[in-house]
């Protein structure tokens, strides 16, 4: 099984400041979407940056090939609702602390 990462980036800059209810709805689908991920077996690990000007989230997860990870990418309700915008690419964890590696 390959792996994949996808960054997400908020398309409105201000929402981690100041979002919306809808974007507020959005993120917490997104997160849904995401331990959904993990207990299927597909995620192996999510989070963002810390800060509010510039943050972003990376996602980093298994998939057959790439047209499976765009779906899984393009199904993300962040990514489906306009709320963030994606970029994947092909992905290797080369050293994991609780052995990600193996």
């Amino acid at each position: 099984m390959s792996q994949w990462l996808y960054k997400i980036v908020p398309t409105r800059p201000e929402m981690v400041a100041e979002a919306t209810e809808h974007e507020i709805a959005v993120v917490s689908a997104h997160f849904q979407y995401l331990l959904a991920l993990k207990e299927r077996g597909v995620l192996i690990l999510a989070g963002r940056t810390q800060e509010d000007v510039g943050t972003f989230g990376l996602t980093i997860f298994e998939a057959p090939d790439e047209a499976s990870a765009l779906v899984i990418m393009r199904d993300d309700p962040a990514v489906a609702g306009g709320v963030m915008a994606a970029t994947l690419h092909p992905y290797a964890v080369a050293v994991a602390r609780d052995g990600l590696a193996d």
